[in-house]
């Protein structure tokens, strides 16, 4: 059955597959090669990074304010906000320890490091897909007018361009 917010399903679904490869190159790390975990670590530094960061400040910027709207109050999304604050901070977390593996294998500490971060950020964005996907597009999906949700499509897809090309300038 399509919705109203199909589009943002259908986005949600193609980062899945992305925010589990998360998990699975946290579980390889101890017991992995350092050259594989290195790989694995520049790889969920890059979607982390250069999709899923865009995608948050598209919603941030095109999605939640009609979140808000529908829901009455500029508060009603200050938790979700906050989410895309802490996955930055992971990410800017997941970037020095990325910067910091070279040579040989890990050290304890980079083990460890790598692990609660990747596993974190990992637990985050789960839960965050998960009350957007279960609790803010059945909203939306009551509230849009199919003009309202073609509008807040052009305004995410938009932001999400700004965004990247942001990142293309540093």
């Amino acid at each position: 059955m399509n919705t109203l917010t199909q589009p943002l399903h259908d986005e949600h679904q193609e980062l899945f597959p992305h925010v589990d490869r998360i998990l699975q190159i946290a579980e390889i790390i101890g017991d992995a090669p350092a050259n594989e975990i290195r790989d694995g670590v520049e790889e969920a530094y890059d979607f982390l990074a250069y999709h899923l960061v865009p995608h948050a400040q598209a919603e941030d910027e095109a999605l939640y304010p009609v979140v808000q709207q529908a829901l009455g109050s500029a508060d009603a999304t200050r938790t979700m906000s906050r989410d895309h604050v802490e996955v930055g901070r992971y990410v800017d977390e997941l970037a020095v320890l990325k910067n910091g593996l070279t040579g040989g294998g890990l050290t304890a500490a980079q083990t460890r490091s790598l692990r609660r971060v990747l596993y974190g950020v990992y637990a985050l964005v789960k839960v965050h897909f998960a009350k957007e996907e279960e609790v803010y597009l059945p909203i939306l999906d009551q509230h849009l007018s199919p003009e309202s949700a073609r509008e807040m499509f052009e305004k995410m897809e938009a932001a999400a361009h700004k965004a990247k090309d942001a990142l293309h300038e540093i």
